[in-house]
């Protein structure tokens, strides 16, 4: 199927997640599909509330402060996946993200978060593998190689538990990964 064809925004709305631990490349790729037009969320939801909260704090979150910022996070999540319609979208980072990054602090499933899991269901999930490299200019790197890997298999843990088979995309450049998504995409009824 072309690239023309599953951009077809005649179709019902088709929801596919792009996630993974931290530095596992996803920034490069949702840049990458935005060079391409094909319809995905701009920026990083999540990173974004998370600096509010740091500005607001005047400090990075604390295990305290966790609750507040994962309910924030799980409606931009909810809202982003309402407002899409027609044809296909790809999430960075999904709802059921917020199992892992919940469970990495310490933190049980709340109410909301299981409900919102059981409502808004995508139609995949992709995981982008690890990178080798785990260096970042960003401002918001705060984890040890270790706590990395572990974020990243909370994460994946999170989504199985949620009922999904996620597809791993191998560690490789943004264009060959989006290729290999783009494979694993179904035909859209007509």
């Amino acid at each position: 199927m072309s690239l023309d064809q599953l951009l077809n925004p005649h179709t019902a709305p088709r929801r596919y997640v792009i996630t993974g631990g931290p530095s596992a490349g996803k920034e490069s790729v949702f840049a990458r599909l935005l060079e391409m037009e094909i319809p995905c969320t701009e920026g990083e939801p999540a990173r974004e509330i998370y600096r509010k909260h740091r500005d607001r704090l005047g400090r990075h979150l604390q295990v305290a402060d966790r609750q507040e910022y994962s309910r924030d996070v799980l409606a931009a999540f909810v809202a982003e996946y309402s407002d899409h319609k027609h044809g296909l979208r790809f999430y960075n980072r999904g709802i059921p993200d917020g199992y892992g990054w919940d469970a990495f602090f310490g933190l049980r499933p709340y109410s909301e978060l299981e409900e919102a899991t059981r409502l808004y269901r995508y139609d995949a999930v992709f995981v982008l593998d690890s990178l080798d490299d785990f260096d970042s200019e960003d401002d918001l790197v705060w984890a040890k190689e270790r706590e990395i890997r572990r974020v990243h298999e909370l994460i994946i843990q999170g989504y199985y538990d949620a009922g999904y088979k996620p597809i791993f995309v191998p560690a490789d450049e943004p264009r060959r990964r989006i290729d290999f998504i783009l494979a694993q995409l179904p035909v859209p009824a007509a």
